[in-house]
């Protein structure tokens, strides 16, 4: 938002003349009058630039940030090193203004970004081809369940409850609105339910999703999963929450997987209150053709010089919404730039060293915890991620972390069935990235069982 708009009262006027309305409120009518603000708002005394400048300030000094606090939540957005190269280079004008890729002539260099991004992403996805970004993880995730639906021409998906919650949802809207029906498969300790997996699926079966490493931040393992999805003739769809892990831990293409999708957040991209963010998604040769959103291609120009354009996509896709693949294919092109900078930067090597880190920095976290008293919720592999449950809530237990300067887990009690997890109250999802110090993760396990003693201590007097 700019913090000055020189419209004024004629201009105002003006504008709505032009486009024949003649009041604001007119303007608004298709808006709910009972939903829309009748009264002033309590705003205060009027004040100057300088004091308004002062009170947003302070304001915003409010916000717990991982820039002052130590993180150690995840669950879907990670709190990473992030090199300084990145800023500078994509706040050139000519990448962070890029024209359209639609006219090549004149977008060879955003072309050219955007294939490496492609390049990089089927290389560690294990897959044929990639497309040009999608808009983020969650949605990427619902167009391979309606790619799986247009392919195999069935209209019934699996997922596993692994996914994570707010996937799932995402997933939930996109198949309620397009004929689609959902079954999700039960976990058992953490990972998906084999025997129930075999149960559910069917010869009516379009795809399974599967989350690795999974919502609790364990590794389903996809190669004993893609034989019994095969067999009945549907397609694996591996959702990669955190691909920062396809570096250290085998990609589902290798383990049988048709459409992968994920994240892309880990790559360059801070947390950003939650976003703007970036999802990609690839496939193998058979779904090229149906794959959503752009695809840049190389060639060669008349010339015989390498060039790039968009290619194998369908000009419904474009300008006739109504028979497009998709229509929330947004092309997260600066997104898809950072990660591409992100990815050149570290290399192989580096990512292999990031993403080590992070899982020997985990399995060390945990290991404290243990040794604090603290019990794994969970018993599995995992990436950098996982559950522990603690002896008082986990929403009041945060809430004494902060006052220390500490970012705790993400609280399951929203998320985890009263059923079968009657403590979910008292569950944490921690994670620990290459950013993290030993020094901070032994402040944390002492701080941890602090603040769950002097909660659970709280609770007793309360009661």
């Amino acid at each position: 938002m700019s913090v000055y708009i020189p419209n004024t009262r004629t201009d105002r006027e003006k504008m709505l003349a032009r486009i024949g309305v003649g009041t604001l409120d007119a303007l608004y009518r298709d808006i709910p009058a009972e939903i829309r603000l009748t009264d002033a708002l309590n705003l205060g005394a009027p004040l100057s630039e300088a004091e308004l400048g002062r009170e947003i300030a302070s304001l915003a000094e409010k916000n717990a940030d991982a820039a002052r606090a130590v993180c150690f939540l995840g669950a879907g957005a990670y709190d990473r090193l992030i090199p300084s190269a990145i800023k500078h280079m994509v706040s050139r004008s000519e990448f962070y203004t890029a024209y359209t890729p639609y006219q090549p002539e004149i977008s060879q260099g955003t072309l050219q970004a955007i294939f490496e991004f492609q390049t990089m992403i089927s290389s560690l996805t294990g897959m044929d081809a990639a497309n040009a970004s999608m808009y983020d993880g969650a949605s990427a995730c619902a167009e391979a369940v309606l790619m799986a639906v247009r392919h195999t021409k069935r209209r019934r998906v699996l997922v596993a409850e692994t996914v994570h919650p707010e996937t799932r949802e995402v997933i939930r809207t996109y198949a309620r609105f397009n004929g689609i029906e959902i079954a999700e498969i039960p976990e058992e300790g953490g990972l998906i339910d084999s025997r129930s997996l075999s149960a559910l699926l069917s010869e009516d079966t379009a795809g399974l999703v599967v989350q690795t490493p999974n919502f609790f931040g364990l590794i389903e393992d996809l190669s004993e999963i893609e034989p019994l999805t095969h067999e009945r003739g549907a397609l694996l769809i591996a959702s990669v929450a955190d691909p920062l892990s396809l570096a250290i831990l085998e990609s589902p293409g290798r383990q049988g997987a048709d459409i992968a999708v994920g994240e892309g957040q880990s790559f360059g991209m801070g947390l950003q209150f939650g976003g703007p963010y970036l999802g990609f998604m690839a496939v193998k040769a058979p779904l090229i053709r149906k794959l959503p959103g752009r695809i840049v291609g190389q060639t060669s120009d008349i010339e015989g010089k390498r060039a790039f354009v968009l290619t194998l996509q369908a000009r419904e896709q474009h300008i006739r919404r109504e028979k497009a693949t998709s229509n929330i294919c947004s092309n997260q092109g600066l997104n898809a730039l950072i990660a591409t900078i992100y990815l050149t930067l570290l290399g192989k090597n580096g990512l292999r060293e990031a993403a080590t880190h992070s899982f020997e920095k985990a399995h060390y976290l945990k290991h404290k915890l243990v040794e604090a008293g603290m019990r794994p919720l969970f018993d599995a592999p995992f990436f950098d991620e996982f559950a522990v449950e603690l002896t008082a809530d986990a929403r009041e237990v945060n809430g004494r972390l902060m006052r220390n300067g500490v970012l705790g887990g993400y609280p399951l009690a929203d998320v985890l069935p009263e059923a079968k997890y009657p403590g979910r109250a008292r569950a944490m999802l921690l994670c620990v990235t290459e950013k993290r110090t030993k020094e901070e993760m032994d402040r944390l396990a002492v701080l941890l069982s602090e603040a769950c003693v002097e909660a659970a201590s709280s609770e007793r007097r309360e009661r």
